[in-house]
């Protein structure tokens, strides 16, 4: 399973690591994942979502359903 917000479609990035002789390697900045259960209020049940914590910080203030219709997102398939 790749490493996808559910939600907001985050998703890995490259970059560069810099040494201190300033070398530049390649490396991947993962996003920050968890896996949550949230309530819906609009289903009245519980949804499984592997969401970035951006995302959780934006469900804490405006809520899952409004969240997800802002974005788009179909609730009901998850």
């Amino acid at each position: 399973m790749s490493r996808v917000c559910q939600l907001t479609g985050k998703r890995a990035n490259n970059g560069m690591a810099v040494s201190h002789s300033h070398v530049r390697t390649k490396k991947l900045q993962q996003v920050n994942l968890q896996e949550r259960r949230l309530w819906w209020a609009e289903g009245k049940r519980w949804v499984r979502l592997r969401v970035s914590t951006s995302a959780l910080r934006t469900i804490q203030k405006k809520g899952l359903g409004a969240y997800a219709k802002q974005l788009g997102v179909d609730l009901s398939k998850f």
